[in-house]
C-alpha cells in the first residue's frame, strides 16, 4: 500500500521535500536506464547466434538453377527458396526474440496525479517499477528458450522436409524419363523386327501377320509413350513446387543423373540415429524441457510481486515527497495448485507424445528398411541374372526366327521381357532411393545446408 510522508513538521518535512526534489529524477532516470538493456536468459545468445548463421544462410543471393544442375543442386535451391522453411525460420526468429520480452521487467511507469477543489492544490508527478518476485523473470525467460528450441526443431524439420520432397518428386520423374528412353529404344527394336519380319515374307519364311504383329506392338508402345509424356507434366509441376517455385516461373532443369546411393550401416545402426537424431523426437524431447520450464514458473508463482516508487506534490511549500510501495498478495491457494497441477499434466503429456513417437519411427524405419533391401533383391536379380538372359534369349529368338526355327510371336515375347525388365530395374532403383530418402528423414541424417541447422553439439550447448 502507498506510504505517504505527510502532516511533518517544517524543517523535516523541509528536508525530505529537497530529497525528493533530487531523488526523484535520480529515480527515474536509473528505472529508465535499467530498463533499456536487460540481462540475457542462458542459452539467449547462443540461439541468437543460431538465428543469424541460419538467417544468412537463407536470405542471401539466390542463383538461379543452371542445366546442367545436380540433384543436390536442386536440394539446396529448395531449402533456401521453399516458403515452408522461411515460414518456420520466421516462428523460430520469433520465439528467440519472445525470450527478451520474457526475461525482461515491465515497463517503469509514470504518474501523475492531482487535487482540484475551487483551485488546483497538489501537482504530483512520479515514477513507479514493478519488481516480479525473485525468480519469476529467470524462470520465464528459461521457458521462453525451452520455446525456442521446440521451435528450432521444426525449423530443422521444415528443412530435411523439404530436402525429402525434392527427392519425391524428382525419382518418379527421373523413372518416367528412364521408362521413355526405354520405350524408344524398344521402338527402335520392333522398327528393326518389322524390318526383318518383311524380309523373312519377301523369302516365304513368314507371313503379312508378322509385320502386323511387329505394327501393333508398336502402335501400342507409341500410345504408351504418348501417354507417359503427358504425364510428365503433372510430374514435372509436382518437382516445381517442391522447389519452391511459383506456377508462374520457367520450368526448371530435371538433373539428368539419378545419383543412387547405397546404404552401408547396418539395421542397428540406422535405428539408433533415427532415434538420436530424428527432428520430430528432438522437438518432443524439447518440448518436455518446456514444461519443465513451465513447472518452475508455476512454482515461482506464489511468490509475491513487488512495486517502488513516489511522487512529489510540486505545489506544496514546502514541496513534499511521497514514497510508495506496495505488494501482490497471493492467496488464491487453488489457482496457484491448479497452475501446478496443469504444468505436471502437460510434462506428462509431453512424455507420452516423445514415446509414441518414437515407437512410430521404429516402425516407419522398419517399413523403409525392408523396401530397401526388397528393392536390393529385386535389383540384384534384374541386373545379374534377369536382364542378361533377356537379352540372350531376344538374341537367340531373331536368329531362330531369321532361320525359320521359330514363329515371330515368340520374338514379340522375348522383345516384351526384356522391356519388363529394363522397367522392374528403373522401378527397383527408384524404391530403393525414395526409402533412403525416408530414412535420412527420420534419422535426420546429411543436412542439405549446413548453415542451416545446428549441430548436435551447438544444440547441446544452447539447452544448458
Amino acid at each position: 500500500m502507498p506510504i505517504h510522508c505527510m502532516n511533518l513538521p517544517p524543517s523535516t518535512s523541509h528536508r525530505l521535500g529537497r530529497l525528493g526534489r533530487l531523488v526523484l529524477p535520480v529515480l527515474a532516470a536509473g528505472v529508465l536506464a535499467a530498463g533499456c538493456h536487460g540481462v540475457p536468459a542462458a542459452g539467449e545468445k547462443a540461439a541468437r547466434r543460431e538465428v543469424a548463421v541460419a538467417g544468412e544462410a537463407l536470405h542471401t543471393n539466390l542463383p538461379g538453377l543452371s542445366t546442367n544442375a545436380t540433384l543436390a543442386d536442386c536440394v539446396r535451391f529448395a531449402v533456401r527458396n521453399q516458403p515452408r522453411v522461411a515460414v518456420a525460420y520466421a516462428d523460430w526468429a520469433a520465439s528467440v526474440e519472445d525470450i527478451t520480452v520474457a526475461r525482461s521487467r515491465p515497463d517503469p511507469k509514470l504518474t501523475f496525479e492531482f487535487y482540484v477543489g475551487d483551485a488546483l492544490t497538489s501537482l504530483m508527478p512520479g515514477v513507479m517499477q514493478d519488481f516480479p518476485g525473485a525468480g519469476k523473470l529467470a524462470a520465464r525467460g528459461a521457458a521462453a528458450t525451452a520455446e525456442s528450441r521446440v521451435k528450432y526443431f521444426q525449423f530443422a524439420g521444415a528443412v530435411q522436409q523439404a530436402a525429402l520432397a525434392v527427392g519425391q518428386s524428382y525419382y518418379p520423374l527421373h523413372y518416367l524419363d528412364a521408362r521413355l528412353e526405354v520405350n524408344r529404344q524398344t521402338l527402335g527394336l520392333l522398327a528393326g523386327l518389322e524390318t526383318l519380319a518383311r524380309a523373312q515374307n519377301e523369302v516365304g519364311r513368314g507371313t503379312l501377320q508378322d509385320v502386323l504383329r511387329a505394327q501393333i506392338e508398336a502402335e501400342e508402345l507409341r500410345t504408351d509413350t504418348v501417354d507417359l509424356e503427358d504425364s510428365r507434366r503433372v510430374l514435372l509441376a509436382q518437382f516445381k513446387a517442391a522447389l519452391g517455385l511459383r506456377a508462374d516461373r520457367p520450368d526448371p532443369p530435371v538433373p539428368a543423373e539419378a545419383a543412387f546411393v547405397e546404404t552401408k550401416l547396418s539395421d542397428d545402426e540406422w535405428l539408433a540415429l533415427a532415434l538420436k537424431q530424428n527432428p520430430r523426437l528432438q522437438e518432443m524431447a524439447a518440448e518436455i524441457q518446456v514444461a519443465d520450464a513451465a513447472l518452475r514458473v508455476a512454482d515461482r508463482e506464489k511468490a509475491p510481486d513487488f512495486s517502488a516508487g513516489g511522487e512529489v506534490d510540486v505545489k506544496a511549500s514546502p514541496v513534499v515527497w511521497n514514497p510508495q510501495l506496495s505488494m501482490t498478495l497471493p492467496v488464491w491457494r487453488d489457482k496457484l495448485a491448479a497452475e501446478l497441477a496443469a504444468a505436471r499434466a502437460a510434462r506428462r503429456g509431453a512424455q507420452a507424445r516423445l514415446t509414441a513417437e518414437q515407437i512410430d519411427v521404429a516402425v516407419d524405419f522398419t517399413e523403409q528398411a525392408y523396401l530397401i533391401r526388397e528393392a536390393d533383391r529385386k535389383l540384384t536379380l534384374v541386373r545379374e541374372r534377369l536382364l542378361p538372359r533377356a537379352r540372350e534369349s531376344l538374341t537367340v529368338a531373331r536368329a531362330a526366327y531369321q532361320s525359320g526355327q521359330l514363329d515371330f510371336l515368340n520374338v514379340i515375347e522375348a522383345e516384351r521381357a526384356l522391356l519388363d525388365f529394363q522397367l522392374e530395374e528403373i522401378a527397383g532403383q527408384t524404391q530403393h532411393e525414395l526409402a533412403r530418402q525416408e530414412l535420412t528423414v527420420l534419422i535426420a541424417g546429411v543436412r542439405p545446408e549446413p548453415a542451416l541447422v545446428a549441430t548436435e553439439e551447438k544444440t547441446a550447448s544452447t539447452a544448458n
